[in-house]
């Protein structure tokens, strides 16, 4: 029987984040690769995110979109995986989650476009200037195994991601703390096995 969790993806894309994270929580899913241009920007794809980008993820009838936001219905929905902390202690982990999703990921997509924010601007911006988002980051990870604590979560899923694709094509500083931090999560079995699915769905070169 077609299990009601699909994930809407394209291997070469912030899709690779989703299927690691489905594949932490253990949960049995369908997925549809879509295409940039084509499928992508269909009416078909359009009524699931009028945004016409992915990931996706449709759980029933619950769609949910952006990165961070699928990564915390992910570990709610699947409790039985542990993936989010106790609601009392959340405080960290829906911190670096969002951090993540807004000041990370508009610092290092201005600084990646060649956009620099004169020092007098600054304050209009969520996050400052790049170099400050990279001291906060750093010591975020510095200062415990994981981003929210001692036990590993979705927020670590997110996080480390992008650490991953920061250090991998220099769009983020080369920091020991950030390697060490990657380290620490690039051998889980549920990473391995979400890049091994998607290096396989991923068109070869001639």
């Amino acid at each position: 029987m077609m299990t009601d969790l699909v994930l809407y993806t394209n291997p070469m894309s912030r899709g690779r984040i989703v299927r690691w994270m489905l594949e932490e929580v253990g949960a049995e899913y369908r997925t549809e690769i879509l295409e940039y241009g084509t499928t992508m920007k269909a009416p078909e794809y359009l009524a699931i995110n009028p945004m016409g980008k992915v990931p996706a993820i449709r759980h029933g009838s619950t769609v949910v979109t952006e990165c961070a936001a699928i990564c915390a219905y992910l570990a709610d929905a699947f409790p039985q995986a542990n993936l989010a902390p106790a609601l009392k202690d959340r405080g960290s982990y829906y911190r670096w989650l969002f951090f993540a999703a807004g000041p990370l990921e508009a610092a290092i997509a201005d600084r990646t476009l060649g956009v620099e924010v004169p020092a007098d601007k600054q304050m209009m911006v969520g996050y400052g200037c790049y170099a400050h988002v990279m001291d906060v980051l750093e010591k975020a990870v510095g200062d415990s195994p994981y981003i929210a604590g001692d036990s590993f979560s979705a927020a670590d899923v997110y996080i480390g991601s992008h650490i991953f694709w920061g250090l991998q094509f220099g769009s983020m500083d080369k920091r020991p703390a950030f390697e060490a931090y990657w380290k620490r999560l690039e051998s889980r079995p549920a990473h391995l096995r979400a890049t091994e699915l998607d290096d396989a769905d991923t068109p070869k070169q001639d």
